[in-house]
């Protein structure tokens, strides 16, 4: 299994909201799901992607993607912006848990933790392990706090000097793991 946690500091934390983009760019969430699951014509059931929303109205929401059983959904931006309005405002979807979870909780039940960082160790020369867990920051990025604590539980790794998009940063990794699957 491999997942990636997203801390969205400013994503909206209900449905009630005109477009991803201003729902404290809710669309950064929508990208990184995309590079998270999909492949040319299929899904990634070996990922869990979690989005933490520290956004208005009622901060902190984690939301839970399970490519096990994530089902109904579509590459366009209008499917996930129904999807996430319709689990925020309390409805349900296959493959999408919400809980009300704090980003340093999520990240105390982690193990095998790599932080996204430009000054980290190079990720090509660190030993990933077995199902890995990837923290990245939306636009803003982490916080110095949060940075700090997740360190604690985990390594800081990089994927170079110059800093990536978030959904870059999930593309690259899926990228990394899958060629080295293909040499084992």
């Amino acid at each position: 299994m491999i997942e990636f946690i997203l801390f969205s500091r400013k994503g909206r934390t209900d449905g009630n909201f005109r477009n991803l983009r201003e729902a404290g760019r809710l669309d950064v969430v929508y990208q990184c799901l995309l590079t998270a699951f999909f492949t040319s014509g299929a899904i990634r059931r070996d990922v869990v992607f979690h989005a933490v929303l520290s956004g208005p109205p009622r901060p902190p929401v984690h939301l839970v993607f399970d490519g096990r059983k994530l089902r109904d959904v579509r590459t366009d931006e209008k499917t996930w912006e129904d999807i996430l309005r319709k689990v925020l405002s309390g409805g349900v979807h296959p493959g999408i848990e919400l809980r009300k979870e704090s980003f340093q909780e999520v990240i105390r039940t982690k193990k095998n933790l790599f932080i996204l960082e430009e000054d980290g160790e190079d990720i090509l020369k660190v030993n990933l392990g077995e199902n890995p867990v990837f923290v990245l920051g939306d636009q803003v990025g982490l916080s110095k706090k949060d940075e700090e604590f997740s360190i604690r539980f985990g390594k800081k790794v990089s994927l170079g000097k110059k800093p990536y998009l978030a959904a870059s940063c999930i593309d690259i990794i899926n990228y990394i793991l899958d060629s080295r699957l293909k040499h084992e």
